[in-house]
């Protein structure tokens, strides 16, 4: 019973959180004051009534459309679900006890959740990572750090292989960032890299990271490639795949990585 309150109370307050991503995204990229302007349609400029913002429900009654001019809503339902949806998962394989480090942990990450679905649906609209959005989840990512070792049972050596994560994501895409002039990939995704990396908190799964978002950008792009043909150009923002091979390593990643290290070592 306790898990189920606890997953209708996820659910519940993940579709208010996804609720302000949307508002977040909006505002940032319109330059408005996030914390203290109301919600307007984008098109007619008329203040959203309360009706307006049940998160997922008044989209789906309206149809997608603006109740007072008919045009299309900018915000997208995806966004509102992502966050009560990757809460529940984390809560349900989240990989060490939810209690003293774990549950400290666990409340980090769905602070962290918000941001990462905040950035996913910013680069996918504008193929961009605000620094309003990245500079906050970076301070965020080295206070967790360091953190673990001042009032937790963790060595000092977590914040040394968390620095190294770091520095080894962020490093190799301030690299592809340079030699390509930023055709291959943005200055966003290098200070993003800092963010995961100090998350991954540690080189080998930083790598892991790196692998499961070139898969599922390789997964992603193989429909477009079939439909178009391979003469398409694709252009498919970075950002969103490093966050959901972030997910895959912080829920998974030891697991695999145990799993690969008993295998060879038989």
């Amino acid at each position: 019973m306790n898990t189920i309150l606890i997953l209708v109370g996820l659910g519940g307050f993940g579709l208010i959180f996804g609720s302000f991503v949307n508002a977040l995204v909006q505002r940032i990229h319109a330059k408005r004051n996030w914390v203290t302007e109301r919600s307007e349609c984008l098109h007619c400029h008329h203040q959203l009534a309360p009706k307006d913002l049940i998160p997922v429900l008044s989209f789906v009654l309206l149809k997608g459309k603006c109740r007072y001019c008919g045009h299309k809503i900018a915000d997208t339902p995806l966004a509102e679900l992502a966050v009560p949806i990757i809460w529940i998962l984390s809560y349900l394989f989240w990989p060490i006890m939810l209690q003293g480090v774990g549950l400290f942990l666990f409340i980090m990450w769905m602070v962290f959740v918000i941001g990462f679905v905040a950035l996913a649906v910013y680069d996918l609209k504008w193929f961009l990572l605000p620094n309003k959005m990245v500079f906050p989840l970076i301070a965020l990512a080295a206070v967790q750090v360091l953190v673990l070792p001042l009032f937790y049972d963790y060595s000092w050596k977590t914040v040394l292989d968390a620095g190294l994560a770091a520095l080894l994501l962020s490093g190799m895409f301030y690299i592809l960032f340079q030699v390509s002039a930023g055709t291959w990939i943005g200055g966003g995704d290098v200070k993003l890299a800092i963010v995961l990396g100090l998350l991954a908190a540690d080189p080998l799964r930083a790598c892991l990271l790196l692998f499961f978002a070139s898969l599922v950008g390789t997964l992603a792009s193989v429909p477009v490639m079939i439909k178009h043909g391979m003469q398409r150009k694709l252009k498919l923002p970075f950002g969103p795949l490093l966050i959901v091979g972030m997910i895959l390593v912080q829920l998974f990643g030891s697991t695999i990585i145990n799993w690969y290290v008993s295998l060879v070592t038989v």
